[in-house]
């Protein structure tokens, strides 16, 4: 199983991927893990990153796609995975594509959606170094420009689930419209 999840910042897309990863035995790579990670070590990319974040931007391809090669090469992702942040432009769609050629390719691409208000203040509640409310604001804004064309990119692979829920809802529903598309294909 070969999945995205998706959607803009705190609407729940770790909450779910950390629940969905599991139930079809694939991990959970979540690009903001990577980033936390980095981060806390201090490396190269890590300072790169924490900057961009810091300043309510996107973590540059370049970076993030330097992170994201090395965990999708590990052993446990060979077989399948479920990706959280990634990818957020059409750009770096096809760099993913590019990256899993030659393997089955993705089997769906799950959408969390939420009114702006409800992810502001999920955001604000979490209370990590990067949400401050005009980052999050920022952000917010560069996700409705640049994320949001990866629905043509995607087009039926896309399966729009309500976020604004409770999360057992959330998760039950991904179940089954996931469930229910990969036994049609």
């Amino acid at each position: 199983m070969r999945l995205l999840i998706f959607g803009p910042q705190g609407v729940g897309k770790g909450t779910q991927a950390a629940m969905l990863a599991p139930h079809w035995g694939i991990p959970h790579i979540s690009t903001g893990d990577l980033f936390r990670a980095n981060i806390s070590a201090d490396t190269f990319l890590g300072k790169q990153a924490k900057d961009a974040l810091a300043a309510g931007e996107l973590v540059p391809d370049s970076i993030t796609q330097g992170m994201l090669a090395e965990r999708l090469n590990e052993p446990d992702a060979r077989s399948g995975f479920l990706l959280d942040g990634f990818p957020r432009t059409p750009e770096q769609a096809e760099w993913l594509e590019q990256m899993i050629a030659g393997t089955p390719g993705l089997d769906a691409v799950v959408l969390l959606t939420a009114p702006n208000d409800v992810l502001i203040g999920r955001a604000v509640a979490r209370g990590r170094f990067d949400d401050e409310i005009e980052a999050i604001e920022r952000r917010l804004a560069l996700y409705h420009q640049f994320t949001e064309p990866l629905l043509r990119f995607y087009g039926d692979l896309v399966e729009s689930i309500d976020g604004n829920r409770s999360v057992e809802l959330v998760h039950q529903n991904i179940i089954g419209r996931i469930g229910d598309r990969t036994a049609v294909h």
